[in-house]
């Protein structure tokens, strides 16, 4: 009996892992064979190691500067979420002040609206402010779109830090800055990473922002370059190139994830006792 219901769990997994994994094992073949192969016989494995397809995607269809811009809007997106969640999570966390309640609720709450809503507002006011068309904008945005989902996980963490060690510190004499940084911070790593991992793959692949907001060719994030290569795949048969460029925008998240899988299951179970 034992051994059926573990064949009724794994075999459903099965199915479902080789229908996740097999578009992937297709992409990266066809990434390595020419269009009359590809044509030929979509299905077959390339004759040889065709790595024409990756240097012309990367080269011809700007898939290189895309990938600079979507790492730079990323990893800054990312430290600025951090910058601006850690001390927001930990003042509604620890300091007790008057309308504390309801300003975390509000946070909350934003996290329930859908964020098309605020694409047009957002356009005009950018455009006002003269930051159309800004990478540095742009991050600005996928850090502040964030912060709610940030100091919803840190909250969590934040909670179970003993306060007796903030007590000590206090009485040492440490600045509230201090106890932040050097007490409450490395106690909370593993939110910290959880929050990092979840919002820098959700930046990597954000597309209708970039869109929107990004005008010029050469600032196109990854999303919009490949939007882009779709296009001219379909018109030019340039499939090999495609697939090329979608292997060139996986990879990065795959063997981040399969790194700091561990990670993202601590973080998330630790944050899940409080």
């Amino acid at each position: 009996m034992r051994a059926l219901s573990r064949l009724a769990v794994r075999i459903p997994l099965l199915i479902w892992s080789f229908i996740v994994v097999f578009p992937l094992i297709w992409m990266f073949i066809g990434a390595f064979k020419t269009n009359a192969e590809i044509f030929a016989s979509p299905w077959a494995l390339p004759q040889k190691l065709n790595f024409h397809n990756f240097v012309s995607a990367w080269s011809d269809y700007s898939i290189g500067s895309a990938f600079a811009n979507s790492l730079f809007v990323t990893l800054l997106g990312t430290l600025l979420c951090l910058a601006f969640s850690i001390p927001t999570a930990y003042a509604l966390e620890r300091l007790r002040f008057k309308g504390s309640e309801i300003l975390l609720n509000t946070y909350l709450a934003s996290m329930m609206i859908p964020s098309v809503l605020g694409w047009i507002p957002l356009f005009f006011l950018l455009l006002k402010f003269n930051m159309l068309d800004n990478l540095w904008a742009l991050s600005l945005i996928y850090a502040v779109s964030h912060i709610p989902f940030t100091i919803f996980i840190l909250i969590s963490f934040m909670g179970n830090v003993p306060k007796e060690l903030e007590e000590a510190a206090a009485i040492d004499g440490m600045t509230p800055y201090g106890i932040l940084f050097k007490i409450v911070t490395p106690l909370v790593k593993s939110g910290i990473i959880t929050a990092s991992i979840l919002n820098a793959i959700s930046f990597w692949n954000e597309y209708f922002m970039a869109l929107i907001l990004l005008q010029e060719d050469s600032k196109n994030t990854l999303g919009v370059a490949m939007d882009l290569l779709k296009t001219n795949a379909q018109y030019e048969s340039a499939w090999g190139v495609l697939f090329a460029g979608l292997c060139i925008a996986v990879i990065p998240v795959i063997i981040f994830y399969s790194i700091f899988q561990r990670h993202i299951v601590k973080g998330m179970t630790e944050g899940a006792i409080k």
